[in-house]
């Protein structure tokens, strides 16, 4: 399989890169790591005229917390680097367990964020993290909740004259406790069904409650019918199961080869009242 021509350049920098896409024709590809889009030009799925080689911006590689107690990390920052940075030990868990080991060598969380591949797991563990995406272009940079980010299949709301040159959190909530679960397809390891919880509980009831969701819908989201219904109570079983029941409400689910609608839409409950759990068996 061999990728249609193409032009190739290799940005300096970072304005460089949005110099050359600013003024493209809206077929200008920008690669990092290229663990998407490479097989996708392989398989002729994607045909750009140019790519923009951003892959050796070692600005684009730092990671670690901001002056306000949260964290930020560049667009080209692997899930290996990653892996061996972050403080949180169950964001680690789920980096763990994203493709192999040159898949978390080479890819990066900036490109996964990107692509906006319906069931890959990092939006997920994003999400529940309320992190956001710093976008540039020629017209400056501006900095995108990723709740709202994600709008279908491989869309998002970044325009084609933009990078997405970091992803940025506030600080992690005092006290909270998070867990990622998910059903794996066997082959791929991508999600059927992936979950992140992130939980507080104040004075016995639940203060802080993030619940999002990948490979159920036609995007990542938040399962904010499901965080509502947990917030305020005691954490028991009964108030997890009750809030995990509201996992899909106003999502269309997908139904394909790997799963069922039905099938999903009850794997979704189950795991998200697992990753409730587990993040609540967490708690100090």
């Amino acid at each position: 399989m061999i990728p249609a021509a193409f032009e190739y350049r290799r940005a300096t920098s970072v304005d460089d890169a949005v110099s050359v896409i600013s003024t493209s024709d809206g077929a200008t590809k920008i690669l990092a790591g290229g663990m998407s889009l490479l097989p996708l030009m392989k398989l002729r799925l994607a045909q750009p005229s140019t790519l923009v080689d951003i892959g050796h911006l070692d600005d684009l590689r730092r990671i670690g917390p901001t002056a306000d107690g949260g964290y930020e990390a560049g667009a080209l920052v692997t899930y290996a680097q990653a892996i061996a940075t972050i403080p949180l030990a169950f964001a680690r868990e789920c980096l763990e367990g994203i493709g192999d080991l040159q898949v978390r060598n080479r890819g990066t969380l900036g490109g996964a964020i990107a692509h906006a591949d319906p069931a890959s797991d990092l939006p997920a563990l994003m999400l529940a993290l309320d992190y956001a995406a710093v976008l540039r272009s020629s017209r400056g940079e501006r900095v995108v909740p990723l709740d709202g980010f994600f709008q279908g299949p491989f869309q998002t709301d970044m325009a084609p004259d933009e990078i997405l040159t970091a992803l940025r959190r506030p600080a992690f909530p005092a006290g909270a406790a998070g867990s990622y679960q998910k059903l794996a397809q066997p082959a791929s390891g991508f999600s059927i069904v992936g979950v992140c919880a992130v939980v507080v509980r104040s004075g016995g009831a639940i203060s802080h409650a993030r619940i999002a969701i990948t490979g159920v819908g036609d995007a990542p989201y938040r399962a904010k019918d499901a965080e509502a219904e947990l917030m305020g109570t005691d954490g028991a079983a009964a108030s997890v199961a009750a809030a995990a029941s509201h996992a899909t409400d106003g999502v269309r689910v997908a139904d394909d080869i790997h799963a069922g609608r039905e099938y999903r839409s009850n794997m979704a409950v189950v795991f998200t009242r697992r990753a409730i759990e587990a993040a609540l068996g967490r708690l100090a």
